[in-house]
This record gives structure tokens, C-alpha cells and sequence, in this order.
């Protein structure tokens, strides 16, 4: 069914035992905040970016879920389900550096194997860890490693499970602080209590396709062949459910980073002309200086403006192969003279169509091999001496604007420039 190229075609059987060890810290953002805040334990907490009640909740505690608040509620609606309910803005800063921490704590109990998003981490188990008694030993080992370490009120749901996907999956079968183990003996039976939609992959739109070809409950899903879920899926991601589903620990295919960007709201004493474009400077100043801490090169610079009260202009540039700041403000220079007129309300910068170091050629001509030279000795003196140590001019007067962010997938260093 796969092409000769694929891993699945090599498999001839399958010996099936735990092979992971999955930790999902549960309501990261506001546990923290409840572990740093004694005022704020054992109460309904809601994390938001901007302290409005236009905004939206990004994480609420276990006591504010008790009265159906979520990530993504209103803060006025959340203030009304839940009149006592203590509003905290974010600081991503903070944690990023409890995530750090943490993983420093599991690496004293177990090696860490990939860090998936702020709040999940996985690692391997090897050799007797993957007995289930050995493997709950370790898992017990970690959750008292952290309390000790980090603190009790960042609690972690653990899973073990003979794949990443399963042991994930466990994860969600028990919130807070769980520990949930699926050994191969019990599949597929374990995980027919659960929903379609409680499997990770599976969001809203994936679901309504599932309901369309009569897939209604998760002991459906395993019931399905392997042709009929690639006929669902339309790809070969159809064929890694079914061999993920019946525990099968297959070999991951490798990832590359597509794009690195920034986006930023702008107050309204920035909602002008000059200070847009200020801020704008910035953003490609911060995703330069990361996209050369990861060692990428770009060939596209796209730049997006929201104007008040409504309307949009985004517009984009070729780069050629780059790799430093000045080409691509030189680009977005001549960009910016064609937008339209308005007040700007929201600004963003993406670099686009990266290639990885070790597959990009650096240039020929000693002028651009200048350009990057300074681009990098400008990241080594902000490294040291602190962010902003050195910038463009055009950028002065919105140097602490578009502050740290923190996406699903990429883990700030604490270390690195905001």
C-alpha cells in the first residue's frame, strides 16, 4: 500500500511492550501561577494575556473548569459563571523557566526524548523500564521528583503505553495528577470508554468526516481496516492510525520547520504610521535573530498589517537564500511604501519557505558574507549583555514591544533575546 521508501513496508512483526513514558503537565500556566501564589491555591484561576474582559481565558485552573470555564471563554462571560474567579495575566517568561526546570528534573529520573510543546514531554523506556512494574516505579519516581523539586501544585498526568500516540492517549484518561498504563494485552478494549474527539489528532473537522462514513464511537474506529481508514483520511496517515491504535511503535519520519514569525496587537498610542513600522522592525529583528539561533535560511519575507475598524493588507517579498537582518529590512522597506493608508491595529512578520543549514549554500560575494557576520556578532552581543544590547535604528522606541510569546510547538530559551 506504501511506497518501497516507507518503514511500514519492513515490518514483518511486531513484539509489543511499553515503550514510552508520556507527561502532560496539567493546567500548566495557572499552576504555576498557583504554585508561586499561595493566595491563588485551591482557587478558581483563569491566565489571560491582557487583563480586559474582551480577552480570553489561555488557561484556567481545575477549580475555575468546576463552573465549565476554558481555555478560550471570554473573560467577561468567565467573570459572570464564576463571580469569585482570580484573573492573573500571563508571564511567559516565568514559564518558560519552570519548563526548563522541569525538564532538568525528569532528565535526573529518566532522559528526556522530545519536548512536543511547553507542557508535554516524552521519553524512551529501554530494556527492563519497559516492564510495566518497572515502568509505573519510574513513573512515581518523577511525580515525586517534581514535587520536591519544582513544587506539588504543578501536577503532571503520566502515561505509559507501547507508542507515543497511546501513551499520550493515556494521559487523557485521568486529570490531575494521573498515571494511567496501557499494556498491549488490553487493546483495543481500554480505550473503547473514551470519545473520538478525546484521541489527539482528532479536532472538530476530523470528527464530522469520521461521523460521515458511520464512525461514531472509538470501538468503530478500531474495527475499521486498514484500507478503509486511508480511504478516510485521504493519505497514508489513515494506514499510521491503524497500526498506532493496535500499539504498534513505528519509527517517526523526521520534521522540518516551514516558517518562523511574529505577530503583535498594537496599543493605542502605537496606531500609527511610524510606530507600526517601528514595531514591525522589531518583529523581523526577533525572528532573524531566531531564525539563526535554529540555523535556517529563508527565501521569503511576508509582512501582514489588521487596520481599525476593519480591512487588511498582507504583501511579501523574495529573500533569495537569507540570512540576515539588514536584507530583510531592505525588503520590507520597499514594501512597506506600497501599503494602503489607515490606522493600524495589528502587525505581523513570517519568514517563509526555510531551508535547513545543513542543506543551504552560504553566499559567494564578500559583501553578503559581511551582512551575516554582523548579523551574528549583533546575536552574540545581545546574548551577553542583554536583548536590545544592540539593534536597527529603525526600531528605537519599540524595543519592548511584541514581548515573549510561547507557541505549541517551540520552547523559548531562557537565555535567548526577547
Amino acid at each position: 500500500m506504501l511506497g518501497m521508501s516507507s518503514p511500514l513496508d519492513i515490518v514483518t512483526g511486531w513484539i509489543m511492550s511499553l515503550t514510552t513514558l508520556f507527561m502532560d503537565f496539567n493546567a500548566y500556566f495557572a499552576s504555576v501561577e498557583q504554585q508561586l501564589q499561595p493566595e491563588l491555591r485551591h482557587q478558581p484561576v483563569a491566565v489571560v494575556a491582557v487583563n480586559t474582559d474582551s480577552t480570553c481565558c489561555i488557561a484556567v485552573s481545575y477549580e475555575a473548569r468546576y463552573f465549565d470555564i476554558k481555555t478560550g471563554t471570554h473573560v467577561g462571560r468567565a467573570r459572570k459563571m464564576c463571580p469569585k474567579l482570580r484573573i492573573v495575566e500571563a508571564r511567559p517568561a516565568v514559564y518558560v523557566r519552570y519548563h526548563h526546570a522541569i525538564v532538568e528534573t525528569v532528565e535526573s529520573c529518566l532522559p528526556v526524548e522530545a519536548v512536543h510543546s511547553i507542557d508535554e514531554i516524552s521519553c524512551r523506556l529501554l530494556g527492563t523500564e519497559q516492564e510495566p512494574g518497572r515502568a509505573v516505579d519510574i513513573a512515581y519516581q518523577i511525580k515525586q521528583a517534581l514535587r520536591e523539586r519544582i513544587g506539588k501544585f504543578i501536577r503532571c498526568s503520566i502515561g505509559l503505553g507501547p507508542n507515543r500516540f497511546l501513551a499520550k492517549v493515556a494521559t487523557k484518561m485521568q486529570k490531575p495528577d494521573g498515571l494511567v498504563v496501557i499494556t498491549p494485552e488490553e487493546l483495543p478494549n481500554k480505550l473503547y470508554s473514551l470519545a473520538l474527539d478525546d484521541l489527539p489528532g482528532i479536532g472538530s473537522q476530523m470528527l464530522k468526516r469520521l461521523n460521515r462514513h458511520g464512525v461514531t464511537t472509538v470501538q468503530q474506529l478500531c474495527e475499521q481496516s486498514e484500507k478503509r481508514l486511508v480511504e478516510i483520511w485521504h493519505s497514508v496517515l489513515g494506514e499510521l492510525w491503524w497500526h498506532w491504535l493496535r500499539g504498534h511503535d513505528l519509527p517517526e519520519s523526521p520534521t522540518c520547520r516551514r516558517t518562523v514569525g511574529h505577530s503583535h496587537v498594537l496599543p493605542p498610542g502605537l496606531r500609527n504610521d511610524a510606530d507600526a513600522r517601528a514595531v514591525m522592525v522589531r518583529l523581523i529583528h526577533k525572528a532573524a535573530a531566531r531564525m539563526r539561533d535554529l540555523n535556517y535560511w529563508a527565501r521569503k519575507l511576508l509582512v501582514h498589517v489588521s487596520f481599525l475598524p476593519r480591512g487588511s493588507w498582507t504583501d511579501q517579498a523574495p529573500l533569495g537564500l537569507c540570512q540576515d537582518t539588514l536584507t530583510m529590512l531592505e525588503a520590507f522597506g520597499k514594501l512597506w511604501v506600497e501599503r494602503p493608508e489607515g490606522t493600524p491595529l495589528q502587525v505581523g512578520v513570517m519568514l517563509c519557505e526555510l531551508i535547513p543549514g545543513c542543506s543551504a549554500t552560504g553566499p559567494l560575494f564578500p559583501a553578503e558574507q559581511n551582512r551575516i557576520q554582523l548579523a551574528h556578532a549583533v546575536d552574540d552581543l545581545n546574548a551577553k549583555f542583554g536583548s536590545h544590547t544592540v539593534y536597527f535604528g529603525g526600531m528605537h522606541g519599540a524595543q519592548g514591544t511584541a514581548p515573549m510569546r510561547i507557541s505549541y510547538t517551540s520552547i523559548p530559551d531562557p537565555d535567548f533575546p526577547a
